[in-house]
């Protein structure tokens, strides 16, 4: 084995540590961005619902417009023929 060949296996070698030794830097880095990202929701988590329970529960909300709603579609609507006679005298074509 020559000189030049031993340098390249050494330079092929330290390139796979190096490479090595970035991804376990990577996953720390990657670690501790998620820690720091789950204790900053656990904590916005927490005074949410420390607001929440402060604050006095919201009223109940009547459903009056339901039924209001219910009268509307009970009201008399067209029939087919007038309906469709009205649409053709404004111009709409069916």
């Amino acid at each position: 084995m020559t000189q030049e060949d031993r340098n390249r296996a050494d330079a092929r070698f330290n390139k796979t540590a190096r490479a090595a030794g970035d991804a376990k830097t990577a996953k720390t880095d990657r670690d501790v961005t998620t820690k720091a990202v789950l204790d900053n929701m656990a904590r916005l988590k927490a005074l949410r619902l420390a607001r929440e329970a402060a604050e006095p529960p919201p009223p109940a909300v009547v459903k009056k417009k339901a039924a209001a709603k219910a009268k509307k579609s009970d009201a008399k609507t067209p029939a087919l023929g007038d309906w469709l006679a009205g649409q053709q005298k404004g111009g709409h074509r069916t």
